[in-house]
Formats: C-alpha cells, structure tokens, sequence
C-alpha cells in the first residue's frame, strides 16, 4: 500500500517532527503515546533540527536507536507501518493492540523458554517477541530483547517503550510449553537492551538508576524498576557497545496512576558522586576535587560514591553529582568527558558539574531539567491534576514544552501556564479509542472555561 492510500485509510494524527526540539524526544514520546492508545501518527521531518549540512554523523531521520523502539513498539501492538528504514524522514505508525499482544504474547509460544536466559549471551538484533520464562512449569517472568551493534543510548531505548509496558496487559490464558493455560498478567517483565550505557547527549545508566527510576517510584508511584548493569557501552573513545537488564513490575489490569504533586523540595541532606576515570589516580583526584568544591558550596554535607571505576581510557572521563534532598526528591548534573584528559581536566569537569548542580538547586525545583520532560509523560496518562515545581523563575525546557506540545496532539491534553495538567486517567488495559467521543466534550467544556 503507498503511504497515500494509506493514510487514507488510518486517517492518523499527525505530527510534524521539526516543532520545537525537533528531536528523538518528539519521536519517542510520540509513538509512546500512539502505542498506549492505538492513536495512529504520522510523522514528518523526523530529527529535521538534527540535520547538518556539514556532518553526516548529526543527520537527521531514523537512527540506528530509533529504530530499534520503533520496531518493538511496532511487533508489541501488531502495528501496520510506513517508512521503518534508516534515515527515513517520515513515519506512519498504526498500532492494532494496545496490550502485550502478537510480537508479544499471542500464540508465539513455540519462543517460551523453561530455562532462565543469561542476558550477556547475544540476541537477535531487534527482538519482538516475549520468551516466556518458566520454573518447574511455574511462569516466573516474561523477557524480551532489544539488540544493538552500536552504541546508541540504552536508557533513551528504555524511555520510549516504557510507558508501554508499564500501562499494558498481556492477553489472559497464553499457553505454556506444556499447554497449559497460565492467566498470571502481573508477572514481571525482564527487558534486556544492548547498546550505549555513557553515551554523548544521552543519559547514563548512573542518571537513570540515581535519579530517574527513584524518582518515578518514589514520587510519582509507579511500581519497582531494578537496573542491572551487565557490561558498559561507550560512545567515547573506542565504540564499545554494553549491555543492561531492566526489571519492571507493570501495573495490574484496570489500575490507574494516580495523580502527584512534586512540591516542598526540602533541603540537601546527601550528596551521591559518581566517577568514571581512565586511571585510579584521575578518580582520586577527581573525587577529591568534586568533595572539595560541595564543602564549600553545602558545609558538612554527608557525601557517598556509589560509583567509582577505572574506565581505562583516557577519552572516557565521566562525574555525576546527585543532590538528595529531605523530602525525598534527587536532581542531578553529569559531565561524559569525551576529549583526551588532561592536567586541567579534573578541575574543568568538577567545576562545571557542580556550578551546574548550583543552579539547579538555587531556583528551588523539585526536579532538575533532564528529569522534568519526563514526568510531563506520567502527568498525561494520570488520574486527575498533577503538578511539578520546577522552581522559581524557571521556564519549561524546550523538551519539556515538546513533550507537552505532543500530548496536546495526540491526548487532547490542556497545559495551565504552571505546567499542571489534567491527566486522561489511562487505565491499564482499556480501549482508549472507545471514550474519544467522552474525551472531546471535555475538552470543549476546559477551552470554554478557559475562553471565559
């Protein structure tokens, strides 16, 4: 079928990929979204802002990274696609199922496994299907593999089908190798990516296991996220791709995330750092540096090192500093070094780090920059009004208003001037395209309160 019959036929939404950030932000959080709720997109310009006319390396289009959340997203809900090729501009994306059907559960059951899998032995490149993973005929968890040959971000891979998992259900009764019938949906979900884990203009596995996952189920009170790191991934130096395993607790059949409020920061009680360096003596001195500037900048402040490593490098140069405050909320700062180091190094990546960390912490918010655009996800598919104090005198990110930008297009949602919104209320399970009609008189009812 052309992509003019088909869209057509779908009719779909669509989104034009240049707007704001014009990024891979837009593209995943879209497909999220359409994936969610069976919305069918049509994406233009995809990663145009990305584009170069210098350097075929800053290209925009469909990469490598991309692709892969593309076609997992497009094997879990059995979705009909145009335009899934490598530096495609366009994207028509038409999800059937919005569960963890076909190229998820179905009748694929000749893929179950009854033995546990070692996720540091290879996967087929982009893996769509679950393996159903089994002990003495008991279903103990579900495992799917995504598989790059480079490193392109694990965590932004993660960020994309995410939403997903946590909000679908697999199909009741799917058969076990032995043919019998197992109705247990709440099983836990292993996911399983290779690729990038500290990878340039990306988030780290440390981000991510520091302040990402803590604060999505801690605050806003999504179900447990363990993070495994089986080996790292780099895109300094020498390309290494790595390899982490995910295990997430989706939430039950007809639940709903209740709404939150991220306010009352509270004050710095703790500090994490973590250091990555070449050699022992650069992490010494690194460490010594990034203590020496926090006791100036917070007097006494208890300072732990969940990680230090020897990268064994000298182009692999990585510090994140996690601000935990009273009340329970992290915000984070980090530095991926990717020149060759040097006498000056140590002192340069410190003092960015931490003078960034400052001004994170001075205008009061609950989140930091990076986190912010990420709940704006969670506030979207939520029960009633969520907030995010981002501080003040602290203006949306342009992620931030692109996230927003795109749940106004495909959700219908209403963004207040503060950033609050009222969630659509997503129930795990449900059929989101029978309650459209619902959902446009409501929003008649909010553009006419807020006309008035």
């Amino acid at each position: 079928m052309s992509v003019q019959l088909f869209l057509q036929h779908t009719n779909p939404i669509k989104i034009d990929g240049s707007t704001l950030e014009g990024g891979g932000q837009l593209l995943r959080v879209a497909l999220s979204f359409s994936a969610l709720t069976c919305s069918p997109v049509y994406i233009t310009n995809i990663r145009a802002n990305r584009a170069s006319k210098t350097s075929k390396k800053s290209a925009g289009g469909l990469k490598p990274a991309h692709l892969a959340a593309v076609k997992w997203l497009a094997g879990a809900t059995a979705a009909e696609t145009q335009g899934i090729a490598n530096m495609s501009q366009e994207l028509v994306f038409r999800p059937k199922l919005n569960y963890l059907g076909d190229g998820g559960l179905g009748h694929q059951a000749n893929n179950t496994q009854q033995q546990h899998t070692d996720p540091t032995k290879a996967a087929p490149e982009t893996t769509q299907t679950w393996n159903l993973i089994y002990e003495q005929d008991h279903l103990i968890r579900k495992e799917t593999h995504i598989a790059l040959k480079t490193p392109g971000s694990v965590c932004l891979i993660l960020q994309a089908i995410l939403p997903y998992i946590l909000f679908s259900v697999p199909p009741i009764g799917a058969p076990t190798s032995s043919g019998v019938s197992d109705s247990d949906n709440n099983v836990l979900l292993r996911v399983v990516i290779k690729g990038g884990t500290n990878v340039s203009n990306s988030p780290s596995i440390e981000y991510f296991s520091q302040v990402f996952i803590p604060m999505l189920v801690e605050k806003v009170g999504l179900p447990p996220i363990e993070v495994k790191l089986i080996k790292r991934g780099w895109s300094s130096g020498r390309a290494d791709v790595g390899s982490v395993t995910f295990d997430i607790t989706p939430l039950a059949k007809g639940a709903k995330l209740p709404t939150f409020s991220f306010s009352d920061r509270g004050e710095v009680v703790r500090v994490h750092v973590s250091v990555l360096a070449p050699d022992a003596h650069t992490a010494d001195a690194l460490k010594d540096e990034v203590t020496a500037q926090l006791l100036e900048f917070v007097p006494n402040i208890d300072i732990l090192f969940p990680v230090k490593e020897i990268s064994m490098h000298s182009k692999r140069l990585y510090l994140l500093v996690v601000a935990e405050t009273g009340n329970g909320y992290r915000l984070g700062r980090d530095c991926l070094y990717e020149s060759k180091s040097s006498s000056t190094t140590v002192k340069e990546v410190a003092t960015r780090v931490v003078q960034e960390l400052q001004q994170e912490l001075y205008h009061g918010g609950c989140v930091d920059e990076y986190m912010h655009d990420q709940l704006v996800v969670f506030q979207a598919l939520a029960l009633g009004k969520s907030t995010v104090d981002s501080g003040n005198g602290a203006s949306a990110s342009l992620h931030t208003k692109t996230v927003r930008w795109v749940a106004e297009k495909v959700l219908g949602i209403i963004f207040e001037d503060d950033g609050a919104c009222e969630g659509i209320g997503f129930e795990v399970g449900e059929e989101f395209q029978s309650r459209k009609p619902e959902t446009t008189e409501k929003l008649e009812e909010r553009f006419a309160q807020l006309n008035l």
